[in-house]
C-alpha cells in the first residue's frame, strides 16, 4: 500500500471536495481517499498497481487539477497578482454599477451613456465591461460546466448557470435594442453578472488569506532548520549543505548555531532551545547520549553529534506530515456536512427551475422569472456550508500545535471533550521517571557498589524508566539478555544467571520470598522495589523513589472539576501506588498489572460504556494507548513515527490534557455555530430569492444575492478564526 498527498486545484466548496472524494474512492486500486477543502489537498492510499499519473488522471476526470505532490518546503504562490486583479476589477465593478444605477440614486449620469437617450451606447458599454468579468471569472464558469457534465454539481455550477443565464438574457435584450426595440433597455442585467463574479472572487481571496494564516505553524516548522552545518572529517571542520549530510556523519554545533539534523550527542554538553517544537521556553540541558532535534538552537556549549534522522525521516518532517494528515482526516461532523452539501446543490438547482416554471405559470413576465431563477442560484451557493467544518478544524489544529499538542486525526480533536474516564500510567507519566536509589538491603558477599554494578549492567539494556536510577555504562558482558514483561530482566554475567525485577520473580522462579518485611518497609516509604537474584538466590533488595511531576496534582484537580473519572493504572505494587495516588488526589488505583493486562483493563472500561483516554509514556505503553478511545503519549518528541498514541504532548506537560479537552469543546461549539449560521442564512435567503415576500415589497436581485452570499462566507471565516483567541488558565 502507498500513501500520497496531492495538491488540488479548482476546488471552491464542500460539494467540490465531496464529489472528488466520492469519485476517487470509486476507482479500482484506490484504498481510501480523503479530500481537504481548506488545505486544497487529497490524501490518497492506493495499491502498488497504480501510479501517480493514474491518480492525476482520476483527478482530471473528476473535473479538477492535480498540482503535484505536496511539498512542505515550497512556499505558496504569491498573492500579489490576485490582489492587484481584485483591485482593478473592483474599480471596474464600481464603474459598471455607476453606469447602470446612477440615475436610480440621483447621481449625475454620463451623457453619452444615458440609458434613455443613448440605449445602444449604454447596452454595448455594459456588455463590453461584462465580457471582461466573464474572462476574469472563467475558472468559475469552466469548473461549473465540468461539474455539470460529470453530474457532480457544486457551487461553481450554481454560479455558472446563474451568470450565463443572466448574461445570455441580457445579450438577447441588447440585440433587440440594436434593432430599435428600445423598451428592452429596462431588462438588462449585465451589472448582476459583474457583481456576482466580483463578490465571489472577493470572498475567495479573503478565504484564501484566512487559510494561509492557519498554515503558519506548519511553515514555521518547515523553515526552522538551517541550510548548512559543520561536518567533522578527519578531525577537521567542513561547512556543508543539509543535502550533503548522510546518516552516521559526525556534526559539530557551536554556541549560536542550530542543530542541522536529528541525532545523538557523542561528546560535549550544552543547553538547547527546543521551544519551536515543545513550546518550552527554558533551554534544555543536553549531554552525552542525549538526543537532539533539528532546528534546536545551541546556547552555550560545543557538542559533537551523530546524524540519525535526515530529510523526511526527521522529527520536524514527521510532525509536518502528521499535522497535514490530521487536517486531511475527516471528523464525523465534517462527513455529515459533506453529505448534506452533496444533496444541497441539486436541490437548489431544482428549486431554481421550479421557481422559474412557477413564475411563468402564475403569469409573471419572462424577465421576472429569469431574474428570480438567477437570484435563487446565486444566493444559495454553499460557500459557508463548505467552510463551516474544515476551517474550524484547521484553526484548532494550529492552536493545538502552538500549545505543544500534536493531534494525529481531526476525529480525535472532535471527540476529546467526550472523554469521561482518564487512565494514567504511573512511572514516567504521573512521575518524571527520574528514579533514585533510596535504600539497599544487601544479602550477599558483594559490596553495595558491586551489587549496583550488577543491576546497572542489566538495566543498560532496558528502556524502562527504572533503568535511569542506575549507572548504565556497561563494564561487564551480559549474555542472553531477556526482558520479562511486567516482571523484570534476565541475563548471564560471568556465567551466573541474574534476575532483576519485582516480587513476581518469586512466583516465576518458584522460590520462597523471605524478605517481605524489608519489602514492606520500602513500600511504606513510597519506594518501587527491585529484587536481585543470582542463580535463584536473593542477593539484594533495592528501593528506588520517583519524583511526582510538578503539574500532576493541579492537572488531576482540574480534570476532576471537568467531571472526569481519574484512574491510576500501574505495574507497581499496590501500597506504593496508593501512596502516590493519595498525594495526587486519585481515589481509584489498579496496581500490580502486567502490560498485557493493562490493555484488558482499558478494554473492560470501554465495554462498560466508558469513553476512555489513556495517558502513558509513549512506546512503553503502546498496546494500552492503542486500545483506548484516545491514547495520549508524553516523552515521545523524538519517537513520533513509532508512537501508538493519537495525541503527543510535546512539552511532556500533563496540564496540556485539560487544554486539549477545552480546545476540543470550543472547536465543536464553533463548528455547530458555523453550521447553524450557514443553514440559517439559506433558510432566510432562499424564500426571499424565490419572491415569497414580494407582497410586502421585500425583493432581492442577483447583485444583492452575490453580496449576501459573500457576507455569509465571511461570517463563517471570522467565527472560525475566533478560536485563536481561546484563553487558557
Amino acid at each position: 500500500m502507498n500513501k500520497i498527498i496531492l495538491k488540488i486545484g479548482g476546488m471552491s466548496c464542500s460539494a467540490c471536495s465531496s464529489s472528488l472524494e466520492k469519485y476517487l474512492n470509486k476507482q479500482q486500486g484506490i484504498i481510501n481517499a480523503t479530500v481537504n477543502l481548506v488545505m486544497s489537498q487529497a490524501m490518497i492510499e492506493y495499491e502498488d498497481n497504480l501510479t501517480i499519473e493514474d491518480l492525476n488522471r482520476f483527478i482530471k476526470e473528476a473535473g479538477f487539477e492535480s498540482l503535484g505532490i505536496y511539498d512542505e518546503t515550497i512556499e505558496e504562490e504569491n498573492n500579489i497578482k490576485d490582489k492587484n486583479k481584485l483591485i482593478i476589477f473592483g474599480f471596474l465593478a464600481l464603474i459598471v454599477l455607476y453606469i447602470s444605477m446612477s440615475h436610480m440614486i440621483h447621481l449625475p449620469v454620463i451623457p453619452f451613456l444615458n440609458m434613455h437617450k443613448y440605449p445602444i451606447n449604454y447596452s454595448i458599454c455594459l456588455f463590453l465591461f461584462t465580457c471582461f468579468f466573464i474572462y476574469y471569472g472563467k475558472d468559475i464558469i469552466i469548473n461549473g460546466v465540468k461539474k455539470l457534465l460529470h453530474k457532480t454539481p457544486n457551487m461553481d455550477t450554481l454560479v455558472m448557470v446563474g451568470v450565463l443565464s443572466s448574461f445570455s438574457y441580457s445579450i438577447f435584450n441588447m440585440i433587440m435594442i440594436i434593432l430599435n426595440h428600445h423598451e428592452y433597455v429596462e431588462h438588462l442585467y449585465f451589472e448582476s453578472c459583474t457583481t456576482i463574479i466580483f463578490f465571489i472572487k472577493l470572498g475567495r481571496f479573503i478565504d484564501k488569506k484566512s487559510k494561509e494564516k492557519t498554515k503558519e505553524a506548519i511553515k514555521k516548522l518547515v523553515q526552522i532548520t538551517p541550510n548548512k552545518a559543520l561536518l567533522k572529517i578527519n578531525n577537521e571542520e567542513k561547512e556543508v549543505t543539509i543535502d550533503e549530510i548522510k546518516k552516521g556523519d559526525i556534526l559539530i554545533a557551536k554556541p549560536g548555531m542550530k542543530i542541522a539534523v536529528d541525532g545523538i550527542i557523542i561528546t560535549g554538553k550544552t543547553h538547547l532551545d527546543e521551544a519551536f517544537i515543545t513550546g518550552e521556553s527554558l533551554p534544555v540541558k543536553k549531554s552525552k547520549d542525549d538526543k537532539v532535534i533539528a532546528g534546536s538552537l545551541n546556547h552555550d556549549g560545543i557538542i559533537e553529534y551523530k546524524a540519525e534522522k535526515i530529510g523526511k525521516d526527521s522529527t520536524i518532517s514527521e510532525i509536518v506530515r502528521l499535522v497535514v494528515e490530521a487536517t486531511n482526516t475527516k471528523a464525523p461532523i465534517a462527513r455529515l456536512a459533506d453529505k448534506v452539501s452533496s444533496y444541497f446543490v441539486p436541490c437548489i438547482m431544482l428549486t431554481a427551475i421550479l421557481t422559474f416554471i412557477g413564475y411563468m405559470i402564475l403569469g409573471f413576465t419572462f424577465n421576472e422569472a429569469i431574474i428570480s431563477f438567477v437570484t435563487v442560484l446565486v444566493v444559495a451557493c454553499p460557500c459557508a456550508l463548505g467552510l463551516a467544518t474544515p476551517l474550524a478544524i484547521v484553526v484548532s489544529e494550529g492552536l493545538c500545535a502552538s500549545n505543544g499538542i500534536l493531534v494525529k486525526t481531526s476525529e480525535i480533536l472532535e471527540n476529546a471533550h467526550k472523554v469521561d474516564t482518564i487512565v494514567f500510567d504511573k512511572t514516567g507519566t504521573l512521575t518524571y521517571g527520574n528514579l533514585k536509589i533510596s535504600k539497599i538491603f544487601n544479602y550477599s558477599n558483594y559490596t553495595e557498589k558491586d551489587l549496583i554494578n550488577i543491576v546497572s549492567n542489566l538495566e543498560a539494556n532496558s528502556t524502562h524508566p527504572i533503568a535511569k536510577a542506575f549507572i548504565t555504562n556497561k563494564n561487564k558482558n551480559v549474555s542472553d539478555f531477556q526482558n520479562i514483561a511486567g516482571i523484570g530482566l534476565k541475563g548471564f554475567i560471568n556465567k551466573k544467571e541474574i534476575y532483576v525485577g519485582n516480587n513476581k520473580l518469586f512466583e516465576k522462579l518458584n522460590i520462597k520470598n523471605n524478605y517481605k518485611k524489608d519489602e514492606k518497609e520500602l513500600v511504606e516509604n513510597g519506594n518501587s522495589i527491585i529484587y536481585v537474584i543470582e542463580n535463584k538466590i536473593v542477593i539484594g533488595l533495592i528501593g528506588v523513589k520517583d519524583i511526582l511531576r510538578s503539574e500532576a496534582k493541579k492537572t488531576i484537580a482540574t480534570l476532576k472539576n471537568l467531571n472526569k473519572d481519574i484512574i491510576m493504572l500501574t505495574g507497581d505494587n499496590e501500597k506504593t501506588a496508593n501512596i502516590i495516588a493519595t498525594k495526587l488526589g486519585i481515589t481509584k488505583v489498579i496496581a500490580n498489572v502486567m502490560p498485557k493486562d493493562k490493555t484488558e483493563q482499558i478494554k473492560k472500561l470501554i465495554e462498560e460504556g466508558k469513553n476512555v483516554m489513556m495517558v502513558g509514556d509513549g512506546i512503553n505503553d503502546a498496546p494500552s494507548l492503542a486500545s483506548a478511545n484516545i491514547g495520549v503519549s508524553i516523552n515521545s518528541a523524538t519517537d513520533i513515527a513509532t508512537s501508538s498514541a493519537d495525541v503527543i504532548l510535546m512539552q511532556d506537560n500533563l496540564s496540556k490534557i485539560p487544554t486539549l479537552i477545552m480546545i476540543s469543546k470550543k472547536t465543536i461549539q464553533n463548528i455547530k455555530q458555523n453550521l447553524f449560521w450557514a443553514f440559517f442564512y439559506n433558510i432566510c435567503m432562499i424564500p426571499l430569492a424565490i419572491g415569497l415576500l414580494k407582497p410586502y415589497n421585500i425583493v432581492m436581485n442577483p447583485s444583492v444575492a452575490g453580496f449576501a452570499m459573500t457576507i455569509s462566507s465571511l461570517t463563517v471565516v471570522f467565527n472560525a478564526l475566533r478560536l485563536k483567541k481561546i484563553k487558557f488558565n
